[in-house]
């Protein structure tokens, strides 16, 4: 089981989500924690942002990195999907 840790921007991104998107986002985190590689929304990215991954969430993307050594998800970023990877 991984623990899913939130940098101070996506923290603040959460507890000012309405309370229908952190449901949806409770729920991302939960199946992350149990395998965060494999899901139908889950992908790798790549480029500038290679060696992170993205969880859909309806128009909003987590994005994260793995740390396997610690079993800790880093989540970088929390935003709607036309600014995420700007």
């Amino acid at each position: 089981m991984y623990q899913v840790v939130l940098a101070d921007g996506p923290r603040r991104f959460f507890e000012k989500a309405d309370a229908e998107l952190q449901r949806r986002l409770d729920r991302a985190f939960e199946q992350l924690k149990v395998d965060p590689r494999r899901h139908a929304n889950i992908r790798p990215l790549k480029g500038k942002l290679a060696g992170a991954f993205r969880y859909r969430v309806g128009d909003y993307r987590v994005v994260y990195r793995i740390h396997e050594q610690t079993k800790v998800v880093a989540v970088i970023t929390i935003a709607h999907r036309r600014g995420v990877y700007g």
